[in-house]
């Protein structure tokens, strides 16, 4: 579904990603781990095509969309994201939520019809006429979720979603999160959280110096790690591979 190739990366003279290389496939989830200052949240905006890259390609579903304007239109209408402290309109949740329908022309019925639903999916029915200034961060960031999944989308990228959260709304995000990969939609996150990678993914990347230092199923990443360096992140010992 999406996919780095030799994926670099230079932000103030700085090289942040060095010839990053991963992919997530159809319909599962991808965690992005590893240390602050890695590397992930540049990635992730790569993806999400916002920034460029300083060199390689991106392609998603099978396209390099990496450059040409229209390319990266038509595929940034396939995904969505969520940043780590939800970015919302100074207007009504309704508002906020509907956005990315209005701007595709769906007409004003369905949209409260997939609004009401979206809002229902994330527990916040019956917020429509809140404003951001009123609401938790707990709530703030169910309500950029709710404005990333009411587009349907094929990708779901997420950057450090429950961060900041207390443990009762973070669980409740998961949840949610578990129960969109469920339904099929491309999954892709970065987090500090190992427990959380281990709970949602179905695979691991591990991101150190703006390098995948390891990429494979949770129980590769946690339980076999290729190399001392990640299993010293990983909090684990290395176990030897036998066979």
């Amino acid at each position: 579904m999406i996919e780095a190739r030799e994926v670099r990366a230079i932000r103030g003279g700085r090289v942040v990603l060095k010839g990053v290389s991963l992919e997530a496939k159809a319909g599962e989830a991808l965690a992005i781990i590893g240390p602050t200052g890695s590397g992930k949240t540049t990635l992730l905006r790569i993806l999400n095509l916002l920034d460029p890259p300083s060199g390689g390609w991106v392609l998603f579903d099978g396209a390099d969309v990496s450059a040409g304007e229209r390319a990266r239109f038509l595929a940034r209408r396939r995904m969505a994201m969520v940043f780590q402290k939800p970015s919302l309109f100074n207007t009504t949740v309704e508002k906020n939520v509907s956005y990315g329908l209005r701007v595709r022309g769906i007409s004003m019925n369905e949209i409260a019809g997939k609004v009401a639903g979206a809002l229902r999916e994330v527990g916040l029915s019956g917020y429509e006429n809140r404003r951001p200034s009123s609401l938790s961060g707990g709530e703030a960031q169910r309500v950029a979720l709710a404005r990333a999944l009411v587009t349907e989308p094929d990708l779901l990228l997420l950057d450090e979603a429950t961060a900041n959260l207390d443990p009762r709304t973070a669980e409740a995000i998961e949840d949610l999160i578990s129960r969109v990969r469920d339904g099929g939609i491309t999954v892709v996150m970065a987090t500090h959280d190992l427990d959380q990678a281990r709970e949602l993914a179905d695979r691991v990347a591990v991101l150190m110096g703006g390098e995948v230092a390891g990429m494979g199923t949770v129980e590769e990443i946690f339980d076999r790690p290729v190399s001392e360096e990640v299993a010293r992140f990983v909090r684990r010992r290395q176990r030897p591979l036998h066979g």
